[in-house]
């Protein structure tokens, strides 16, 4: 007879645990569900460029969205920005790397953006250009490596080694050199009219070996945005070669905006 009580009251331990830690995971799930990650790509990059922290993030439950620029003008990328915007549920955390820090300081000011983060990422203000912001600091060796085709730019592959991916595998540069689109030239022109990190929440991932943007431009521009900044030892392109800290920015973002 103890036996059996025992085992009874074992028996709905179990449960009530079970139980208990569904309705957690219930409640997980359904926070997840309110809020949507969009990520913005850059120049030289596309959607996929997000991949490493894309799976992560749909493991825990996210719903994300990757954007697909055609890094023509700062205008269209921005309605590419917007179309997906309009696939969002709930809140949205919007993120950028590199040319999309001003897409989505130009988008960000869609009241649905409850915050922003910049992974090693332009964040101009009203008036100013990625072309202005790049001048006001000492040039990276970038511009050594461009190629123009008719307008549209694209890197050498000496360029994507040397001042894109430093710390990528030869075969994941080799990838990004070929899959690479071309950016036109108008882009670095582009001026918006919104600077979204004004009014939105926002965290900025600066990358310290950097030959793309200078580094001292992204400790200025996060610290102009006083933005909650993590400076990792990167390449330009940190959420391939750091995806797990850079992930770990994204989380937080998203766990103060679920708050």
């Amino acid at each position: 007879m103890r036996k059996t009580t025992k085992t009874l009251f074992a028996v709905i331990a179990v449960s009530v645990l079970f139980l208990g830690s569904s309705a957690v995971s219930q409640a997980g799930d359904s926070m997840n569900k309110k809020l949507t990650i969009v990520f913005v790509h850059g120049l030289w990059a596309d959607g996929s460029c997000w991949s490493k922290v894309i799976t992560p993030l749909v493991d825990k439950g996210y719903t994300v969205l990757s954007v697909q620029n055609p890094t023509t003008s700062l205008d269209d990328d921005v309605a590419a920005t917007k179309k997906v915007l309009d696939r969002a549920d709930g809140d949205i955390v919007l993120v950028g790397h590199s040319w999309g820090g001003s897409v989505i300081t130009e988008a960000g000011a869609d009241p649905r953006v409850k915050a922003l983060v910049y992974i090693a990422a332009y964040a101009p203000d009203k008036g100013e250009t990625v072309a202005s912001l790049t001048e006001s600091v000492a040039p990276t060796i970038l511009a050594g490596f461009l190629q123009n085709a008719n307008g549209y730019l694209t890197l050498s592959k000496e360029g994507v080694v040397k001042a894109f991916a430093t710390d990528l595998s030869p075969k994941e540069k080799d990838l990004i050199y070929a899959v690479q689109p071309p950016a036109f030239q108008k882009v670095f022109s582009g001026v918006g009219v919104n600077a979204a990190w004004r009014t939105k929440p926002s965290w900025y991932v600066v990358a310290s070996e950097d030959n793309t943007i200078n580094p001292e431009l992204e400790k200025r521009l996060a610290k102009r945005a006083n933005a909650k900044t993590t400076i990792l030892k990167s390449s330009h392109v940190a959420m391939l070669s750091k995806p797990n800290e850079v992930l770990e920015v994204i989380l937080d973002a998203v766990k103060n905006v679920s708050k």
